[in-house]
């Protein structure tokens, strides 16, 4: 595997009971959580950029990951996904290191999902087929019609700092499961696992130059990828504020395919009728979660038992390599600053601060899980999204469904939505109006490597998951014979 110059593979060697990673040859810091220095990590230029897409290009064009029959690719990434689960439980501290997820969290759900998406991914190499089309036809003329789906060369992959492993796979299974070359940026605070995930897909056999992993800055390695000339696709995870210079520089640059996932404000309703013991948190990942319930509207007849409920649950914050650990630190200094900010706002403008709201007065980047009430529909905190373990609570009058609606949807995002109530007609009611590209009722985070995930609005456009992302890293040619 060509990787840009000097980077090295990661080794794991056990420390006080810790997992510690090495790297050597480095120059970029990373910081654990409790801000021990925990590694250094090459900074990647503009010149990494080149020598990646090149290797990338290269390797689809001329290589034998070009010619390769898709049954053969597949056979390839499931070997991946095989090394995934031996290393499962080291790729997990490293994650819970790496991002503050706490590790219970991150063996599950940061890794064990990114195991089932390259496995599910791996089952579609082989099925990528197209469609014969009658047309029209000019007597005596006779014509065959058809379409072939083929992967669009090197594609650039940048991805956030909250799933670093998960958000990885979501994006590189589809791509390098259509045939895609892959040169991917993780973000610059949360660069480990794509490091050792560049190590498993070397031993897996995936071949040189289609798997190419650039720390580096947005400002520097971002932005070359997207200016880049042989870069025919990219997709990119992150805020809709950068989403937006994204578009623009692949328009100017080569007119690039382009999938964006991007910024959320998802609202959630919860009915009288709910089952409330299943009425969801915000707190799942430190709210460091792209489709967290931004906004809480609550049935006025249940809002103050709902909001009882929330206060009194129980939350152990500490050391998320501690496997009794269910509230980690948050992934860095500048986060831990903005919801401060955050909560300073909300009190300025009135909300009702029931819970939290505070920095956990020990080392490193601990927030308590923060609850507001009394939230109106012109305050900051219920337009702007956290990206933090805060609740934001509202209350809506009893059977007003419209007027909720209405409320739920007064936002230009549009990622994803839920609905709590045991009134089946209410739920399709609801669920048909919500204006958001994922729909929960009566569950929430449920997401799964079969079902399409992506947003309407300013959350973006594209899909991950699901058959439909395969369309994300493919290109459809339309073939007429006439004989």
């Amino acid at each position: 595997m060509e990787l840009m110059k000097n980077m090295v593979l990661l080794e794991i060697k056990y420390c006080e009971s810790r997992i510690v990673p090495k790297f050597k040859n480095c120059s970029n810091m990373v910081f654990l959580s409790f801000l021990q220095a925990l590694c250094d990590v090459s900074l990647a230029q503009k010149s990494d950029v080149d020598k990646a897409v090149a290797a990338a290009k290269e390797a689809f064009e001329d290589g034998e990951w070009g010619k390769m029959n898709p049954r053969d690719r597949g056979r390839l990434i499931y070997k991946l996904a095989d090394l995934m689960e031996e290393h499962q439980e080291e790729l997990a501290t490293i994650e819970t290191i790496d991002s503050g997820a706490v590790y219970t969290l991150a063996l599950k759900t940061h890794v064990g999902m990114s195991i089932q998406t390259f496995r599910y991914f791996a089952g579609w190499c082989d099925k990528i087929q197209g469609s014969t089309i009658p047309i029209n036809q000019a007597r005596p003329n006779r014509n065959l019609t058809f379409t072939k789906k083929e992967p669009i060369g090197v594609c650039a992959i940048i991805i956030p700092w909250n799933y670093p492993l998960m958000m990885l796979a979501w994006k590189t299974a589809a791509c390098l499961a259509a045939g895609n070359t892959v040169v991917l940026k993780p973000a610059q605070v949360t660069p480990l696992t794509a490091l050792k995930f560049a190590e498993l897909s070397a031993r897996a056999g995936i071949p040189k130059g289609v798997v190419n992993i650039l720390p580096g800055s947005g400002a520097v390695v971002g932005q070359h990828l997207s200016d880049h000339p042989d870069v025919r696709k990219l997709g990119f995870t992150g805020s809709t504020e950068i989403g937006k210079h994204i578009m623009k520089s692949c328009a100017v640059s080569n007119v690039k395919k382009v999938s964006l996932e991007l910024g959320g404000k998802s609202p959630l309703i919860i009915f009288s009728d709910c089952d409330i013991d299943k009425a969801v948190s915000v707190f799942f990942n430190k709210g460091e979660n792209c489709i967290a319930a931004g906004r809480i509207f609550v049935e006025d007849s249940i809002h103050d038992q709902f909001v009882k409920r929330v206060v009194f649950e129980k939350m152990k914050i500490g050391d998320p390599l501690d496997r009794s650990t269910d509230h980690g630190p948050q992934n860095h200094k500048t986060h831990l600053e903005k919801l401060l900010e955050y909560c300073q706002i909300a009190n300025m403008e009135g909300a009702t601060l029931v819970y939290g709201g505070k920095q956990v007065q020990r080392p490193g980047f601990f927030f308590e899980p923060t609850v507001f009430t009394d939230v109106q529909d012109h305050m900051y905190i219920a337009k702007e999204e956290s990206f933090g373990p805060i609740m934001i609570i509202s209350k809506f009058r009893s059977g007003d469904v419209d007027d909720v609606l209405r409320r739920a949807n007064a936002t230009e995002y549009g990622l994803a939505s839920g609905v709590f109530t045991q009134d089946i007609s209410k739920a399709l009611y609801v669920s048909e109006r919500l204006n958001a590209g994922t729909v929960f009722v009566n569950t929430y985070n449920k997401t799964d490597v079969a079902s399409p995930f992506g947003g309407f609005k300013q959350s973006g456009f594209g899909k991950d998951l699901g058959q439909e992302a395969l369309n994300e890293y493919l290109r459809i040619k339309a073939v007429t014979i006439e004989y």
